[in-house]
């Protein structure tokens, strides 16, 4: 759907560096489709990065799939600015789901967790995906 916002900017782009190739497809496939324009806001993270992540309780893991390319986060954008109102996130989680359906690669949404719903973050799960050795 085209909502006249650059979806898949610059920022978007290089934040995806480094991210696995198939969740990178899945990513760009739902940037075309959403309803709710997105941006991704982290790909590949450092350990210190996560360890931050977890001081600031915006994280509950040191051993993240960002820490491996194997997980991204994207913001909803509303009205030209990033939001973070949960029903944008059940659109953009729609979207990602139908493009990883349509690619082949199964995700799972942080909005679907039981203790601590991450509306923005999609991963490669672990069974199909495993962590390298760090």
């Amino acid at each position: 759907m085209n909502t006249g916002i650059e979806k898949f900017d610059a920022r978007s782009r290089r934040n995806l560096v480094g991210v696995h190739a198939d969740l990178v497809r899945v990513v760009e496939r739902a940037s075309e489709i959403t309803p709710v324009p997105f941006v991704v806001i982290e790909g590949v993270r450092t350990a210190a990065r996560q360890a931050e992540l977890v001081k600031a309780g915006a994280s509950q893991t040191r051993n993240s799939r960002h820490l491996y390319g194997l997980a991204v986060d994207l913001a909803a954008i509303a009205g030209n600015e990033i939001r973070w109102d949960w029903p944008l996130y059940f659109k953009v989680s729609d979207a990602m789901q139908r493009a990883a359906d349509e690619e082949g690669v199964p995700i799972i949404w942080g909005g679907s967790w039981r203790k601590f719903k991450d509306g923005p973050h999609f991963e490669l799960p672990r069974n199909i995906y495993p962590d390298p050795n760090p």
